[in-house]
């Protein structure tokens, strides 16, 4: 093995004018993942680091992970193996963090010999001291869990922001629900909410540099507690001047009350899209996968909320090929689908995850048969079938409609612009940087939509 960079000490402030190390991070998965991407290139850029753009010039390479889905583990296995050649003929250090990190632990070092530390969702704080651990030749895990008391979350940087239209704010992490299928709490941890100032204190500190919307963030953001309830938490980040705009995610069903209902309804600043999951559309399906309602329930809310704000855009998530999934089964999520017409629809096939219910229980009796990967490849494809077609009308009835963009930049077509409407659907149109501001509100007329985008002129 080559020999290691030394760090120094990356707890101290650099001096005026003294060179930068580079980072280069590498983010699987989520938004909580990618907002702590960015808490981390915010912290390591006050000790002396700075962003790289490629993983070739990086001092450090940091892998933020995800354990969703087995497959999300092959991706960084796949990754590590090219960062090896880097560290290799560079000496640089190579991290991982994230959820795979928490699962796996010290398991990770010993799988890959040339990762020179890991450490989980709640040492992302501590990078610096880690680092000065690391640059001593010391290869460590850290994946202990802290006490809720002691959690810290941490704060963004409003200046990091300056000159973004969006930005997310962390509300609240990990999860009590403990579904079948579900690794999130043993890799995020029970639910800790963020005090309901420091979330306000974040939000506008961000609107006072120009971002214009904020997208409050957890593993299970509706059942936040951190003073109020979640409801009022919106009310009260949309009253924050500067801010045009007020997202969330990610919800699960039972925590849809009748409060937040009427906060889409109230609330114009509250954005009309809602991400939903759903999971299956078989009741049976869904006992087994431990979530507390049947569709009739999840449909009362989705209608409940379809009629507090007309032409709200719900998006979920499927699982296809859960043990003991039937056809039967399978045709029940079809026919709900057809029935909500979501707007999307995130859509997988069962991977059976370490510590879960459903990864025990698959294969040990009747209901829990594992179901044949052809058969659950082939559901797959029929459902993202269906959901690729209602998508693509949804779209096409925007056609000639005047529709109001969040402009976020440039778009990769030159001479066009991009943005999103209220509804989250991504834009595309002609105009100019001195026409269409990032950050500018702007009328935009639809005049092309294609599978996944809408295309238009400035009104």
């Amino acid at each position: 093995m080559a020999p290691l960079v030394t760090l120094g000490a990356p707890a101290a402030r650099p001096a005026a004018g003294a060179p930068t190390r580079k980072v280069f991070v590498h983010t699987f998965g989520c938004q909580m993942n990618e907002s702590d991407s960015e808490r981390m290139l915010e912290l390591l850029g006050r000790h002396a680091f700075s962003r790289a753009e490629t993983p070739d010039e990086a001092d450090l390479i940091l892998l933020n992970t995800c354990a969703v889905r087995e497959k999300a583990e092959q991706k960084l296995l796949s990754a590590l193996g090219r960062y090896r050649e880097v560290k290799a003929r560079r000496g640089t250090l190579i991290a991982v963090s994230g959820c795979v990190a928490q699962q796996e632990k010290d398991r990770l070092l010993r799988r890959v010999p040339y990762v020179d530390f890991v450490f989980g969702p709640d040492h992302v704080a501590r990078l610096p001291e880690l680092l000065d651990r690391a640059a001593g030749r010391e290869r460590f895990a850290e994946t202990g869990w802290m006490a809720t008391e002691e959690y810290v979350f941490p704060g963004a940087d409003p200046e990091a922001a300056r000159g973004r239209a969006t930005a997310f704010v962390t509300a609240m992490k990990g999860c009590d629900n403990v579904c079948a299928f579900c690794i999130v709490p043993h890799t995020r941890g029970r639910e800790v909410s963020r005090p309901v100032a420091d979330v306000l204190a974040e939000c506008a500190a961000l609107a006072a540099v120009g971002v214009r919307e904020v997208t409050l963030i957890g593993q299970n953001v509706n059942s936040y507690a951190g003073g109020c309830t979640f409801a009022e938490l919106l009310r009260r980040a949309a009253a924050i001047p500067g801010l045009a705009r007020v997202r969330f995610t990610t919800s699960h069903p039972h925590d849809l009350s009748p409060a937040l209902v009427e906060a889409f309804r109230d609330e114009p600043k509250v954005m009309p899209h809602f991400h939903l999951p759903v999971q299956s559309g078989s009741d049976a399906v869904l006992s087994r996968m431990r979530r507390d309602y049947g569709v009739g329930e999840y449909l009362a809310r989705f209608d409940a909320l379809r009629a507090a704000r007309p032409g709200i855009a719900i998006t979920t998530d499927f699982i296809v090929g859960f043990p003991g999934e039937t056809e039967a089964d399978f045709e029940a999520s079809l026919a709900l689908l057809e029935r909500a017409r979501f707007e999307q629809s995130f859509s997988f096939v069962f991977s059976p995850r370490p510590h879960t219910v459903a990864a025990v229980r698959m294969g040990s009796g009747p209901g829990w048969d594992e179901v044949r990967l052809d058969v659950a490849l082939a559901r797959l494809e029929r459902l993202l079938e269906a959901q690729r077609r209602i998508a693509a009308e949804i779209l096409a009835a925007e056609r000639g409609k005047t529709v109001e963009v969040l402009v976020e930049g440039a778009s990769d077509e030159p001479g066009e612009r991009r943005g999103r409407t209220p509804e989250n659907r991504l834009v595309h149109f002609v105009g100019s940087e001195a026409e269409a501001p990032v950050g500018a509100l702007v009328a935009v007329r639809v005049t092309r939509a294609g599978g996944s985008s809408l295309s238009g002129v400035i009104a």
